[in-house]
């Protein structure tokens, strides 16, 4: 069998330029798109003393040689979330980043382990505010490919229509007949016992080491995401608080957070939060994420202290991470994340 012939190949490019074309189009028309509404586009440095602190979040590590020759354990920066906030900290009130970010153990038509990421805040702002930007970028970007719908493996969405609000507790009941919020108290803390119980009475399969996170996640993935953003884009919020580690919990209900995510053809496009400014909290809630890591993955990352320090006076704000390659795909009928890369990483 001959091996297919690499991006760079003549041929090859002439078939990807049209949707290369097509992604510059649309990240130019984002930018104008904030500019417009008076944010400040800001550039993070990819090198941090910490990638982040979620459980299944992979970085990839390097390190600092200084003069001396003194080495300084780094990582590319899996988002730029944490030098964002800190410029919010220092008086910014509104400002993006749209660059290339890096995630270790992904790849596939969805995935690729370096790609970019649209990220903005909004001080003074409900994560209200965010559904509504995020409405307009995906009409936007469906204008500036000249598309009418966005299709992906079958499932077709109009880009121009009002997305869907749904809560998490109503998308559990809805696709797999599970009552979500009985599982998880008012101080936050989850009844695995319960979730398995629900888990097997809907015939979805389970593991003896499955936690609550788990069970959770394999609706999610099984039964919940393949159905959201049919027709229409879906606004999935109220996750529960223990699935939003850097969010907020909600005024109306202590069990869910201030957290939703984007959908559309069943692809997730963008993860939003009305962010968590306790230190505190987000330390614990930090700590717990890398307890995970360590059970699972064996390993986990330092925090950032500096991130602690300037969340102590970082005002209230809303912000949002959408991913822009899939977007673009979307936009542009690619059936692959690698297709609207300009310079794909090599790899299977």
């Amino acid at each position: 069998m001959t091996a297919a012939s690499p991006w760079w190949t003549p041929h090859v490019h002439a078939d990807r330029r049209p949707r290369l074309i097509l992604r510059n189009a649309i990240a130019a028309g984002m930018r104008d798109w904030f500019a417009r509404r008076d944010f400040v586009e800001v550039e993070t440095s990819a090198l941090q003393v910490s990638p982040g602190n979620e459980a299944h979040l992979s970085a990839f590590a390097t390190e600092a040689i200084g003069p001396d020759g003194t080495r300084q354990p780094l990582y590319l920066h899996t988002s730029p979330e944490f030098a964002c906030k800190k410029l919010l900290a220092a008086g910014e009130e509104r400002i993006f980043s749209l660059g290339a970010v890096w995630r270790n153990r992904e790849r596939g038509p969805l995935h690729h382990p370096e790609f970019t990421m649209l990220e903005w805040y909004r001080v003074g702002e409900t994560y209200e505010s965010l559904m509504r930007d995020c409405a307009e970028l995906v009409a936007l970007a469906a204008e500036r490919a000249g598309a009418k719908r966005f299709s992906f493996r079958g499932r077709e969405a109009d880009p121009f229509a009002e997305p869907e609000r749904l809560s998490v507790a109503e998308a559990f009941m809805r696709h797999a007949g599970i009552d979500l919020l009985a599982t998880v108290a008012a101080d936050g803390s989850t009844d695995r016992a319960g979730l398995h119980a629900a888990l097997v009475q809907a015939r979805l399969r389970t593991a003896p080491d499955d936690n609550w996170a788990d069970l959770f996640s394999r609706v999610m993935v099984e039964k919940i995401e393949p159905a959201l953003g049919q027709g229409r884009a879906t606004i999935l919020f109220g996750y529960p608080i223990s699935e939003a580690a850097l969010a907020r919990p909600s005024a109306d209900d202590p069990r869910t957070a201030e957290r939703f995510e984007l959908y559309c053809c069943g692809v997730e496009l963008a993860n939003a939060f009305g962010e968590l400014t306790d230190p505190a909290e987000q330390r614990r809630r930090f700590a717990a994420e890398m307890d995970e890591k360590q059970r699972v993955y064996g390993e986990r990352y330092p925090i950032d202290e500096d991130f602690l320090a300037a969340l102590a006076i970082m005002p209230q704000a809303s912000g949002a991470a959408l991913g822009f390659d899939r977007l673009v795909m979307l936009a542009t009928g690619a059936l692959r994340i690698d297709e609207v890369i300009w310079t794909p990483v090599v790899g299977s």
